[in-house]
């Protein structure tokens, strides 16, 4: 094992910890780092799905504006390098093990932190170091206890809220969003894409409290399709028309409408962005694994990957799902879903859509066993094979799709980065 995978492989061990909500042990790491993130510029993002559309279209804008462009997200799909970008770039191996040998000797062994609170430490460090214009840090669980709340950023985003990871947020959308809005910092900025309404009164609410001035989506931040695939945007202080977006879905003119809030903000904070560096940045945002189509030879069926890994997720992808059937059939899905989602439901939407479907599963400890998964196939759905192997399952899909037909892979951002890594995508 090379110098880098051992250090990765430290870092992994992290995990042993779990999660552990709160601030306490990422301050106390940050501080004997020297508080790297107390003079970076950012943007917090939040929500429970569009996050990392949201901050693709944010990254791409920016660096059209020739600003110097930081971002943090997770998890990754292949790579753990893909944690951290700089420059539209991420960042290199030989980075990585610099960054985890400062961080280390800083860690208090009393206070053990977990994976991410090591991980957010390192990229903080990181961007700090290279001296980042602009960061985009996205939250990795809930908001007000996740460790990179103790940014100090120039604009907020909560792109929406869903019933994910109830044990540690909450049971309903009021609470989930009051951890959400934890992100909400006094006379900062928010702009958030929520729809329910006990939720939004919390957000909204938060906002109030603290004097945040409030971009609403739908309200001050406004986006409209066009028949032929285009869309407008209309914020408080720009308008844009026949726009188009290489991040496929119906949902993306809204969390264009989001980013189109924050750059304004940005804007009036003095960064030289504009409306026209949007309109740039719409075509040049990349975010994989999210309804993303891999190209296929003559012959074969199509290829599409999409991660959605909860119930919001499945129904956005159930929304654009005639943009992957495209006229055509069959459609099989390969599917692998983790075990403590709520995957009846998640199947019995997926399913109602399908032709046939190959239950497996990714290399990953959560992930439910696929004999599982078709044990929860509703009644009266398509076909099913269970192929516990990924590769296999792929094969095999693409097998029964034929050659007019089409794949959609589909259940976990796990199973989605493990089907790129062996289509040689990563």
């Amino acid at each position: 094992m090379d110098d880098y995978q051992a250090a990765l492989a430290r870092m992994y061990d992290l995990q042993k910890f779990g999660i552990k909500l709160g601030l306490s042990s990422t301050e106390s790491l940050l501080r004997r780092l020297g508080d790297p993130h107390l003079g970076l510029k950012c943007v917090h993002l939040a929500g429970t799905n569009g996050k990392g559309s949201v901050g693709a279209v944010l990254e791409a804008s920016l660096l059209a504006a020739g600003i110097k462009t930081g971002f943090y997200t997770s998890p990754h799909l292949v790579r753990f390098e893909e944690r951290f970008r700089l420059g539209g770039r991420e960042i290199g191996p030989e980075k990585v093990l610099e960054l985890a040998e400062a961080v280390w000797p800083a860690v208090d062994q009393r206070e053990p932190p977990t994976f991410f609170e090591f991980v957010t430490a390192m990229a903080l460090l990181w961007l700090a170091r290279e001296g980042a214009e602009l960061a985009i840090i996205e939250t990795g669980l809930g908001g007000r206890l996740d460790a990179t709340n103790l940014v100090r950023p120039l604009a907020t985003v909560i792109t929406n809220i869903g019933l994910e990871h109830q044990q540690y947020l909450g049971e309903t959308y009021a609470a989930i969003a009051g951890e959400k809005a934890g992100i909400i910092k006094p006379g900062i900025p928010l702009a958030h894409g929520v729809s329910q309404p006990t939720a939004r009164r919390v957000v909204e609410g938060r906002t109030a409290e603290l004097g945040a001035p409030l971009r609403r989506l739908g309200r001050e931040l406004r986006a409209r399709r066009a028949a032929d695939g285009s869309f407008g945007l209309r914020g408080r202080l720009w308008r844009l028309g026949d726009l188009r977006s290489s991040l496929v879905g119906r949902h993306q003119p809204g969390n264009a409408a989001l980013a189109l809030g924050v750059l304004e903000d940005l804007a009036e904070a003095g960064l030289t962005v504009g409306p026209e560096h949007l309109r740039q940045g719409l075509i040049a945002a990349r975010w994989p694994g999210r309804l993303q189509q891999i190209p296929t030879g003559d012959g074969q069926p199509t290829l599409w990957l999409d991660g959605a890994h909860n119930l919001p997720a499945v129904r956005a992808l159930m929304a654009s799902l005639d943009l992957v059937r495209a006229g055509r059939a069959p459609l099989v899905l390969v599917l692998g879903i983790m075990a403590d989602k709520e995957y009846p439901a998640m199947l019995e939407l997926l399913l109602s859509a399908a032709d046939a479907v190959v239950y497996t599963r990714p290399q990953y400890d959560r992930a439910a066993e696929p004999t599982a998964l078709a044990a929860a196939a509703p009644a009266g759905g398509p076909p099913g094979e269970v192929e516990p192997d990924l590769g296999r399952a792929l094969a095999r899909a693409q097998a029964l799709a034929g050659p007019q037909g089409g794949v959609l892979v589909t259940g976990s951002l796990f199973t989605v980065g493990e089907a790129l890594a062996r289509l040689g995508r990563g």
